[in-house]
Protein backbone atom coordinates (compact mmCIF):
# COMPACT_ATOMS: atom_id res chain seq x y z
CA UNK A 1 0.00 0.00 0.00
CA UNK A 2 1.19 3.60 -0.72
CA UNK A 3 1.34 6.54 1.63
CA UNK A 4 -1.44 7.80 -0.87
CA UNK A 5 -5.02 8.17 0.58
CA UNK A 6 -7.74 5.90 -0.49
CA UNK A 7 -11.15 7.51 -1.24
CA UNK A 8 -13.99 5.99 0.66
CA UNK A 9 -17.51 5.31 -0.86
CA UNK A 10 -19.15 8.31 0.55
CA UNK A 11 -16.50 10.57 -1.42
CA UNK A 12 -16.97 8.49 -4.45
CA UNK A 13 -20.85 8.73 -4.71
CA UNK A 14 -20.21 12.70 -4.52
CA UNK A 15 -17.29 13.02 -7.05
CA UNK A 16 -18.66 13.45 -10.19
CA UNK A 17 -20.52 16.15 -8.51
CA UNK A 18 -19.25 18.22 -5.86
CA UNK A 19 -16.81 18.29 -9.27
CA UNK A 20 -19.42 18.83 -12.16
CA UNK A 21 -17.49 21.66 -13.39
CA UNK A 22 -14.15 19.62 -14.51
CA UNK A 23 -16.72 17.43 -16.47
CA UNK A 24 -17.82 19.89 -18.54
CA UNK A 25 -16.96 19.47 -22.36
CA UNK A 26 -15.07 22.59 -22.55
CA UNK A 27 -12.73 21.26 -20.14
CA UNK A 28 -12.98 17.91 -20.90
CA UNK A 29 -12.46 18.19 -24.66
CA UNK A 30 -9.39 19.72 -24.95
CA UNK A 31 -7.89 17.01 -22.70
CA UNK A 32 -9.21 13.99 -24.53
CA UNK A 33 -8.26 15.45 -27.87
CA UNK A 34 -4.80 16.23 -26.82
CA UNK A 35 -4.48 12.96 -25.28
CA UNK A 36 -6.02 11.06 -28.22
CA UNK A 37 -3.31 12.62 -30.41
CA UNK A 38 -0.53 11.40 -28.21
CA UNK A 39 -2.20 8.06 -28.16
CA UNK A 40 -2.69 7.92 -32.11
CA UNK A 41 -3.14 4.17 -33.37
CA UNK A 42 -2.30 2.34 -30.00
CA UNK A 43 -3.40 1.95 -26.59
CA UNK A 44 -3.56 4.27 -23.06
CA UNK A 45 -3.23 3.38 -19.87
CA UNK A 46 -4.58 5.63 -16.88
CA UNK A 47 -3.20 6.23 -13.67
CA UNK A 48 -5.52 7.13 -10.87
CA UNK A 49 -8.54 6.60 -13.22
CA UNK A 50 -11.28 7.37 -10.63
CA UNK A 51 -14.95 7.45 -12.05
CA UNK A 52 -13.23 7.63 -15.54
CA UNK A 53 -13.74 11.29 -16.02
CA UNK A 54 -11.16 11.75 -18.61
CA UNK A 55 -11.11 7.61 -19.74
CA UNK A 56 -14.24 7.60 -20.98
CA UNK A 57 -14.48 10.52 -23.21
CA UNK A 58 -11.00 9.39 -25.05
CA UNK A 59 -12.45 5.79 -25.40
CA UNK A 60 -15.02 7.54 -26.95
CA UNK A 61 -12.22 8.59 -29.61
CA UNK A 62 -11.69 5.51 -30.81
CA UNK A 63 -8.50 5.10 -28.53
CA UNK A 64 -8.65 1.79 -26.20
CA UNK A 65 -7.73 2.68 -22.09
CA UNK A 66 -7.11 0.39 -19.56
CA UNK A 67 -7.35 1.94 -15.84
CA UNK A 68 -5.15 1.17 -12.87
CA UNK A 69 -7.28 2.69 -9.50
CA UNK A 70 -6.64 2.17 -5.82
CA UNK A 71 -10.23 2.77 -4.82
CA UNK A 72 -12.61 -0.07 -5.37
CA UNK A 73 -15.30 2.77 -4.48
CA UNK A 74 -14.35 4.97 -7.76
CA UNK A 75 -14.44 2.30 -9.67
CA UNK A 76 -17.95 1.41 -8.74
CA UNK A 77 -19.05 4.67 -9.90
CA UNK A 78 -17.17 4.11 -12.84
CA UNK A 79 -18.72 0.96 -13.32
CA UNK A 80 -22.19 3.00 -13.59
CA UNK A 81 -21.33 4.44 -16.72
CA UNK A 82 -18.83 1.95 -18.48
CA UNK A 83 -18.51 -2.16 -18.03
CA UNK A 84 -15.06 -4.36 -18.00
CA UNK A 85 -15.25 -4.88 -21.59
CA UNK A 86 -15.35 -1.47 -22.53
CA UNK A 87 -12.58 -0.08 -20.22
CA UNK A 88 -10.89 -2.66 -18.03
CA UNK A 89 -9.69 -1.65 -14.86
CA UNK A 90 -6.80 -3.11 -12.60
CA UNK A 91 -7.02 -2.53 -8.88
CA UNK A 92 -4.09 -1.54 -7.38
CA UNK A 93 -1.31 1.67 -7.02
CA UNK A 94 0.17 3.79 -9.69
CA UNK A 95 3.59 2.96 -8.44
CA UNK A 96 3.93 -0.93 -8.51
CA UNK A 97 0.76 -2.24 -10.10
CA UNK A 98 1.56 -3.38 -13.76
CA UNK A 99 -1.17 -4.66 -16.62
CA UNK A 100 -0.01 -6.86 -19.75
CA UNK A 101 0.59 -5.12 -23.02
CA UNK A 102 2.33 -2.06 -24.06
CA UNK A 103 1.04 1.43 -24.48
CA UNK A 104 1.76 4.25 -26.26
CA UNK A 105 0.25 6.63 -23.76
CA UNK A 106 0.48 6.47 -20.05
CA UNK A 107 -1.31 9.75 -18.38
CA UNK A 108 -1.99 10.62 -14.77
CA UNK A 109 -4.50 13.90 -14.73
CA UNK A 110 -5.49 16.53 -12.42
CA UNK A 111 -2.54 16.93 -9.89
CA UNK A 112 -3.29 12.63 -8.69
CA UNK A 113 0.65 12.46 -8.54
CA UNK A 114 0.57 14.46 -5.63
CA UNK A 115 -1.72 12.03 -3.73
CA UNK A 116 1.76 10.15 -3.47
CA UNK A 117 2.97 11.81 -0.60
CA UNK A 118 6.65 10.70 -0.62
CA UNK A 119 9.00 11.88 -3.29
CA UNK A 120 10.23 7.81 -3.69
CA UNK A 121 7.01 6.82 -4.37
CA UNK A 122 6.67 9.53 -7.40
CA UNK A 123 9.96 8.57 -9.00
CA UNK A 124 8.38 5.08 -8.50
CA UNK A 125 5.26 5.89 -10.55
CA UNK A 126 7.45 7.79 -12.92
CA UNK A 127 9.40 4.31 -13.27
CA UNK A 128 6.57 2.38 -13.69
CA UNK A 129 4.78 4.56 -16.72
CA UNK A 130 8.38 3.73 -17.83
CA UNK A 131 7.78 0.22 -17.84
CA UNK A 132 4.58 0.33 -19.43
CA UNK A 133 5.82 2.59 -22.53
CA UNK A 134 7.26 1.12 -25.63
CA UNK A 135 9.95 3.14 -27.25
CA UNK A 136 8.56 6.19 -28.51
CA UNK A 137 5.93 5.87 -26.41
CA UNK A 138 4.36 9.19 -24.03
CA UNK A 139 3.81 9.98 -20.21
CA UNK A 140 1.76 12.90 -19.75
CA UNK A 141 1.10 14.41 -16.03
CA UNK A 142 -1.39 17.56 -15.41
CA UNK A 143 -0.72 19.15 -12.27
CA UNK A 144 -0.50 22.68 -10.62
CA UNK A 145 2.30 24.74 -9.81
CA UNK A 146 2.07 25.68 -6.33
CA UNK A 147 1.75 28.72 -5.45
CA UNK A 148 3.75 29.87 -2.45
CA UNK A 149 4.63 33.22 -3.81
CA UNK A 150 1.50 34.36 -1.93
CA UNK A 151 2.41 33.12 1.30
CA UNK A 152 2.76 36.10 3.86
CA UNK A 153 5.81 35.82 5.91
CA UNK A 154 5.30 33.58 8.61
CA UNK A 155 1.92 31.92 7.82
CA UNK A 156 1.07 28.85 6.03
CA UNK A 157 -2.38 29.04 3.89
CA UNK A 158 -3.56 30.43 0.61
CA UNK A 159 -6.79 30.87 -0.62
CA UNK A 160 -6.84 27.99 -3.76
CA UNK A 161 -10.17 28.42 -4.85
CA UNK A 162 -13.19 30.92 -3.58
CA UNK A 163 -16.60 30.43 -5.15
CA UNK A 164 -19.92 29.87 -5.01
CA UNK A 165 -20.58 27.85 -2.33
CA UNK A 166 -16.97 26.02 -2.47
CA UNK A 167 -13.88 27.35 -0.44
CA UNK A 168 -10.48 26.06 -0.74
CA UNK A 169 -7.41 26.68 1.46
CA UNK A 170 -4.19 25.06 0.88
CA UNK A 171 -1.79 24.72 3.88
CA UNK A 172 2.02 24.15 2.91
CA UNK A 173 4.93 23.07 4.87
CA UNK A 174 7.91 24.46 2.49
CA UNK A 175 10.16 22.27 4.71
CA UNK A 176 8.83 18.92 3.44
CA UNK A 177 7.08 20.09 -0.08
CA UNK A 178 3.81 18.55 1.96
CA UNK A 179 0.43 20.29 1.41
CA UNK A 180 -3.22 19.89 3.22
CA UNK A 181 -6.32 21.12 1.05
CA UNK A 182 -9.46 21.94 3.20
CA UNK A 183 -12.04 22.57 1.64
CA UNK A 184 -15.30 23.96 2.88
CA UNK A 185 -19.02 23.20 1.09
CA UNK A 186 -22.16 25.31 1.37
CA UNK A 187 -24.72 23.13 1.44
CA UNK A 188 -28.56 23.69 -0.08
CA UNK A 189 -29.83 23.31 3.22
CA UNK A 190 -27.63 26.13 4.90
CA UNK A 191 -25.30 23.96 6.44
CA UNK A 192 -21.10 23.48 5.77
CA UNK A 193 -19.61 20.64 5.01
CA UNK A 194 -15.65 20.16 5.50
CA UNK A 195 -13.52 18.13 3.53
CA UNK A 196 -9.78 17.69 3.34
CA UNK A 197 -6.59 16.03 1.45
CA UNK A 198 -3.58 15.40 2.07
CA UNK A 199 -0.59 15.95 -1.02
CA UNK A 200 2.66 16.56 -1.65
CA UNK A 201 3.65 18.91 -4.25
CA UNK A 202 6.07 18.63 -6.88
CA UNK A 203 8.04 21.84 -8.64
CA UNK A 204 7.95 21.03 -12.89
CA UNK A 205 11.85 20.94 -12.63
CA UNK A 206 11.68 18.06 -9.74
CA UNK A 207 9.70 16.37 -12.10
CA UNK A 208 12.21 16.18 -14.88
CA UNK A 209 14.62 14.85 -12.66
CA UNK A 210 11.96 12.25 -11.79
CA UNK A 211 11.37 11.55 -15.52
CA UNK A 212 15.30 11.61 -16.47
CA UNK A 213 15.57 8.68 -12.95
CA UNK A 214 12.96 6.32 -15.41
CA UNK A 215 14.76 7.08 -18.41
CA UNK A 216 12.26 9.19 -20.06
CA UNK A 217 13.14 12.49 -21.87
CA UNK A 218 10.97 15.85 -21.53
CA UNK A 219 9.33 16.45 -24.96
CA UNK A 220 6.84 19.24 -24.18
CA UNK A 221 5.16 21.60 -21.39
CA UNK A 222 2.31 23.59 -21.76
CA UNK A 223 0.36 25.75 -19.31
CA UNK A 224 -3.05 24.24 -20.38
CA UNK A 225 -4.58 20.80 -22.49
CA UNK A 226 -4.93 24.26 -25.64
CA UNK A 227 -1.14 24.27 -25.73
CA UNK A 228 -0.88 27.30 -24.27
CA UNK A 229 2.94 28.15 -23.98
CA UNK A 230 4.16 27.79 -19.91
CA UNK A 231 5.51 30.21 -18.36
CA UNK A 232 6.81 31.31 -14.91
CA UNK A 233 3.36 32.63 -13.83
CA UNK A 234 1.32 29.73 -15.32
CA UNK A 235 -0.44 28.02 -12.38
CA UNK A 236 -0.48 24.76 -13.30
CA UNK A 237 1.38 22.31 -16.49
CA UNK A 238 0.53 19.70 -18.91
CA UNK A 239 3.83 18.21 -19.20
CA UNK A 240 4.84 15.16 -21.52
CA UNK A 241 7.86 13.14 -21.30
CA UNK A 242 8.87 10.67 -24.46
CA UNK A 243 10.36 7.38 -23.93
CA UNK A 244 13.37 6.80 -26.27
CA UNK A 245 12.91 4.84 -29.26
CA UNK A 246 15.49 1.62 -28.84
CA UNK A 247 18.80 1.96 -29.85
CA UNK A 248 18.63 5.88 -28.85
CA UNK A 249 19.68 7.40 -25.54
Amino acid sequence: MTSSEVWDEETAERYDTTFAEKFAPEVLDPAADFLARLAGSGAALEFAIGTGRVAIPLVARGVPVIGIELSASMVAQLRRKADEKTLPVIAGDMTTTTVPGEFSLVFLVWNSISNLRTQVEQVDCFRNAARHLGPGGRFVIELWTPPVRRLPPGQSAVPMSIGDGHLVLDTYDLATQQCTSHHYWHEADGTVRYGSGNFRYIWPAECDLMAQLAGLELENRYADWDGSPFVSDSESHISVWRKPLAGHQ
